[in-house]
């Protein structure tokens, strides 16, 4: 999982990425050709061996491999242009730091029973990939491997454990769309192409649910984000829970760092679980015995009830758009512009996904599509250069924004808020 500041990523510190990315594939470790449990997925990719899955890099691909023989063993629908993988660029003008060269979403569809539903989908994600050897983005000691058994292996072995159950019995009506996504870590790369390039229309598809950390729950609370986004959640998710009776904590927020921004940003419904970060979030400590593998279960348990009702259901949710922020986990104060940036490359600028409401970027007419390429005085020529314009700033200053729309320059004058006061 992502944690993020402003422009929710810098990425400023690749020193020794590339030589990893780059490194020639290695053997990976073998597997058994069934669907294990939760926590045999969850021990497959923290293995030592997969080198901390670095988007890009062999133990990626291993870790790749894996899920694809396991769609593979489930009897699902490859959903990619290359069997189960969808390839992807990982550095592009919305994100130059990454590292070179590409990564693979997995995608497997299980498809409806019914004839016309089926034409619509469910998506059920997690992302695979993440930190390497720690060069960017740990909180711990760079050089060595970061397993990621929580982030996000514990989001992987749900979404498999929740395949396997939703396979099994009566076929649902709606088709299902499980995705294992890489570049979460470098900027939800892996989710923003997919939303750019789906297996089923994204106008055909009716909720995202996002699994990212799930695997400390303990006796904690599962924070559910996305209850905002539809008035529907209200219903679905206590009943889904019922029979399981893991403590619920609600955040309204579909707006946030992890992959179901991609799908909040095309106004689709959605929901993000997430048992809270730890003292081994995004250090090298983060490994397989520290997952607790009963409330894994649970999770992935409360994640197939949830999908089966939304495959099931006739009527679409309503969605409720612009409910929260990729900032909102940044914390203090500091100048505050309500913009939500789309990762999809453009020329020169950022590109936007949509505007808080409430936000001084909703106040100055700004909107979904627009491309924001001035920030007072300074130029935005991609989202580093708008974190470095906005942190020049304090709330309260009024300042002249620069913006493109459908290819005609335009301008916004706006008096910027205060993060700390921002509409949560």
């Amino acid at each position: 999982m992502l944690r993020v500041t402003l422009a929710f990523v810098s990425l400023t510190a690749y020193g020794g990425l590339e030589g990893q990315q780059g490194q020639p594939d290695a053997a990976c470790p073998e597997y058994g050709e069934g669907l294990g449990s939760p926590m045999e997925t969850v021990r497959y990719l923290a293995d030592d061996a997969l080198g901390g899955r670095l988007s890009g890099s062999a133990g990626e691909r291993c870790a790749g491999d894996y899920i694809a023989a396991m769609f593979a063993s489930l009897g699902l629908e490859p959903g990619g242009e290359d069997g189960f993988f969808q390839e992807l660029p990982l550095a592009s003008a919305a994100q130059p730091h990454a590292p070179p060269g590409r990564g693979r979403n997995v995608v497997g569809i299980l498809r409806g029973s019914d004839p016309e539903l089926r034409e619509s989908a469910v998506v059920v994600g997690a992302h695979y990939d993440h930190l390497g050897l720690g060069e960017f983005g740990s909180t711990g000691e760079a050089g060595e491997i970061h397993n990621g058994a929580d982030d996000n292996a514990s989001g992987v072995a749900a979404v498999l454990a929740a395949a396997r159950a939703l396979r099994g019995g009566l076929r649902p009506a709606r088709s299902i769309v499980f995705i294992a996504f890489t570049g979460e870590e470098l900027g939800l790369i892996g989710s923003a192409w997919y939303a750019n390039h789906p297996a089923i229309p994204l106008e055909e598809t009716v909720a995202m649910v996002n699994l990212d950390m799930v695997g400390r729950l303990e006796d904690d609370e599962l924070i559910v984000y996305g209850m905002g986004t539809a008035p529907e959640w209200e219903e679905i998710v206590p009943a889904a829970n019922a029979d399981l009776g893991i403590p619920l904590a609600w955040e309204e927020a579909g707006f946030g760092p992890s992959d179901h921004t991609s799908f909040y940003a095309n106004e689709i419904p959605v929901l993000h679980f997430f048992t809270n970060v730890h003292a081994d979030y995004h250090r090298h400590t983060d490994d397989a015995e520290k997952i607790d593998a009963p409330g894994l279960g649970r999770v992935a348990r409360l994640t197939e009830n949830v999908v089966r009702t939304l495959a099931n259901r006739t009527e679409r949710l309503a969605v409720i758009p612009g409910v929260g922020e990729r900032e909102q986990r940044a914390s203090g104060s500091g100048a505050w512009l309500g913009t939500v940036p789309d990762f999809t490359p453009v020329d020169v600028g950022v590109l936007l996904a949509g505007v808080t409401e409430g936000s001084p970027a909703a106040g100055g007419g700004l909107a979904r599509g627009d491309v924001l390429i001035g920030l007072g005085d300074y130029e935005v020529e991609d989202l580093q250069a708008f974190t470095d314009a906005l942190a020049a700033y304090r709330p309260g200053d009024e300042v002249v924004l620069r913006y493109l729309r459908d290819g005609e320059e335009r301008q916004a004058t706006v008096r910027l808020g205060d993060r700390a006061d921002r509409p949560q």
